[in-house]
């Protein structure tokens, strides 16, 4: 009876513990009781992705956040609370196991690592009973990532993989993102295991720098199908037809894509797009640019020759140069092509 009494106990105790983060699943209760994360970068997407980890994960774990603006973790730590505000990210690193980052620039990526890595000395100094993992959500070049990889192999102090993500703000605040991960095998279901608390799906894209090819082939085809799209709903309300007639015949036919149905470029047509809201909100012209120059460069290191990328580029260039479409949702390039020539920036 005591026996039984105990194991009760015990049991009871466990599911206390683990309440209020189903999705935690395996990883952290079957190795440890508490688990202790890190973030850096609480940009627009950085943000609502780690409210919603630090949400989903137990209240008993760790999290320690970081970022260069403090106003940012200092508004985070009120409004989503039980974190900890990390001075630099070292201390992020120094005090968890798990640390993401979310970062706008390859070198930013580059310089947060060399400050998290030096001294090498986090294995001796600040043990921890799991292996460090560093998941890089950052969308930057393959190239970069992979040097970023071996900087923290060679150094003994982690493990390093790629794990951007696709869905935008929107899906970063509903925790319906896809991310795409480079990893080696042996690292995915520790992986999937943190990055499915802030998304919908986890694509094991293979090894380390996978995932950045994949997302980066995917936003190269979204590039141009927007600019595609933008130019056919252009023609057919040029020619006289009307905007959502013809978008509602394009998504029941051969054309059908993200950009004719979902992020429909005429204002109107998708009272949820951006375009009805004057192209506010949404995946800025300067990322999709960013990320297809991203795309031509490992083009570029591959000896591919991504003959459509390249006029992308140059309307990507100026639409974000034009005045009145810069900074706007990348379906603005609809608004700048249907300007008269003399008018565009």
């Amino acid at each position: 009876m005591r026996a039984s009494l105990a194991a009760a106990t015990t049991l009871k105790q466990a599911c206390s513990r683990a309440s209020g983060s189903t999705s935690r699943r395996a990883f952290a209760t079957s190795s440890r009781l508490d688990a202790s994360y890190g973030f850096i970068g609480l940009g627009q997407m950085g943000y609502p992705m780690a409210t919603n980890l630090r949400n989903k994960i137990a209240s008993s774990d760790t999290m320690v956040i970081h970022d260069v603006n403090p106003a940012v973790t200092e508004q985070f730590s009120k409004e989503v609370g039980n974190v900890t505000v990390a001075k630099d990210v070292r201390e992020v690193a120094e005090s968890t196991e798990t640390v993401l980052t979310v970062l706008p620039e390859p070198h930013h990526v580059q310089n947060v690592f060399q400050q998290m890595l030096r001294p090498p000395t986090l294995r001796t100094e600040a043990p921890n009973k799991d292996e460090r993992l560093f998941i890089d959500c950052s969308t930057i070049d393959p190239k970069s990532s992979a040097e970023v990889c071996r900087a923290t192999a060679s150094s003994g102090q982690g493990k390093f993989i790629d794990a951007p993500m696709s869905g935008g703000v929107v899906g970063a605040r509903a925790g319906t993102l896809t991310f795409m991960v480079g990893a080696p095998q042996e690292l995915v279901s520790r992986a999937q295991e943190v990055l499915s608390m802030m998304g919908k799906r986890v694509v094991h894209m293979g090894p380390q720098t996978s995932g950045l090819k994949g997302k980066l082939a995917n936003n190269y085809l979204l590039a141009l199908n927007n600019i595609a799209t933008a130019e056919a709903m252009h023609m057919g309300v040029k020619w006289g037809l009307d905007a959502k007639t013809l978008a509602d015949m394009i998504n029941t036919a051969t054309g059908k894509c993200w950009p004719s149905e979902v992020n429909n470029p005429v204002p109107g047509v998708s009272e949820n797009a951006p375009a009805s809201r004057d192209y506010n909100g949404g995946f800025g012209t300067r990322l999709m640019l960013k990320d297809l120059k991203l795309a031509l460069q490992a083009c570029a290191e591959a000896d591919i020759v991504p003959h459509l990328g390249v006029y992308g580029k140059e309307i990507y260039t100026a639409v974000q140069a034009d005045e009145d479409c810069k900074d706007k949702d990348f379906s603005v390039v609809y608004k700048y092509i249907s300007k008269p020539l003399a008018a565009r920036g």
